[in-house]
């Protein structure tokens, strides 16, 4: 079997808890890998100033895809951000949102499985997968932290007495390039995995360039397509309907911001963000995977929090180098998912989230006893 080289980076607070967890778990399987530890996170950008040193990004160009934890981000007025930006000199800025962007992972793709015994399931039927632009957007990063720079505002006659010092822009961008792979992406994966439909979340009777783009090459895209039905609906409409009817759902696909909102509004019907699993790739070129939830400051090194969102991203790492051509690892993943369905079947061993008192690494022990 080929020996992978894997980027480790828990990163802050519950990442260390819960990457330690699904290394327990790959260690337990035929997986071959060196696993390359790399810094990124809210502790380094208060010891050098950046949250993403140069040297963690090329470190990650040495190997085939990233395991990541969790990052602690703060808004720009935190004292802590202040008091460092002012030490260092350099604004903060997310570094997953920049990894994203460095490498091009323009898909995130965020599944959302109700496993049977789960106690949180809001339903017993639900499989759903979020396929969420990951470059563009609001989230960009091309924003203005007052009028005075961004002079267009000016010349539109709805700012035309607007205070300069008292307003602020953040800029929604979208490529046709940007709408069109993301698309792409959703559709092919229902084809290729059996999903009936389609459905694409959008705004675009408000949002109506940028949300008018993503629609219109929807439903281009969509003609290449026809045994895959698209659905469209609003994000707001949306929402409404996957607490109604999340079952008639199969694949959706959306925007940046939109599918943040949305992927996690769908994890909380299958019991939260604990098993709340992302790939973040660039077709088959780079990949990084993360459990979704935050760093849970207040729980760090505790060992409390439930692990199954990061075990689930390690299958699904597994699932994406295995595409590439090593079908074994795909057997793997296939066993790390029995042994996560199993725990959860049973029952006996499980975090505080589901009722239980047992650890973060209890936990992983359990699965690792489960895989066939």
């Amino acid at each position: 079997m080929t020996k992978y080289k894997i980027a480790y980076m828990p990163g802050d607070g519950i990442g260390k808890d819960v990457l330690e967890a699904a290394r327990i778990v790959l260690d337990a399987t035929s997986f071959d890998a060196e696993y390359v530890s790399l810094d990124i996170g809210f502790d380094i950008f208060k010891a050098e100033g950046d949250p993403l040193p140069e040297r963690t990004v090329e470190g990650m160009k040495e190997t085939d895809a990233a395991l990541f934890g969790a990052i602690t981000s703060r808004p720009t007025t935190d004292p802590e951000v202040v008091k460092t930006v002012q030490k260092f000199g350099i604004p903060y800025r997310s570094p997953i949102v920049r990894l994203r962007q460095i490498f091009d992972l323009y898909s995130n793709m965020r599944p959302t499985k109700a496993y049977p015994g789960n106690p949180l399931n809001y339903r017993n039927d639900i499989d759903l997968i979020t396929f969420r632009e990951n470059t563009e957007g609001l989230y960009s990063g091309i924003e203005y932290d007052s009028g005075e720079e961004f002079k267009q505002l000016a010349s539109l006659e709805k700012f035309k007495n607007f205070d300069p010092e008292k307003t602020t822009v953040s800029c929604r961008v979208f490529t046709e390039k940007g709408c069109r792979r993301i698309l792409i992406t959703a559709f092919e994966y229902a084809k290729k995995f059996g999903y009936p439909t389609v459905t694409v979340i959008h705004k675009a009777n408000v949002i109506r360039q940028t949300c008018g783009m993503f629609r219109r090459i929807a439903f281009e895209v969509a003609k290449d397509y026809p045994e895959v039905e698209m659905w469209e609906t609003n994000i707001d409409a949306m929402c409404m309907w996957l607490i109604k009817n999340p079952q008639d759902y199969g694949v959706m696909v959306t925007t940046n911001m939109f599918g943040d909102i949305i992927s996690d509004l769908a994890a909380q019907l299958v019991g939260g963000l604990g098993f709340a699993s992302s790939a973040s790739t660039n077709g088959d070129v780079y990949g990084l995977f993360e459990p979704t939830h935050g760093s849970a400051p207040k729980y760090a090194g505790q060992y409390k929090v439930n692990p199954t969102a990061a075990f689930l991203s390690a299958k699904l790492m597994l699932e994406w180098l295995g595409a590439k051509g090593d079908r074994s690892l795909l057997e793997i993943a296939k066993n790390i998912e029995h042994g996560i369905a199993t725990v959860i079947k049973e029952g006996k061993v499980k975090t505080y989230d589901m009722g239980g008192s047992n650890t973060t690494l209890e936990v992983a022990k359990e699965v690792v006893k489960k895989i066939p």
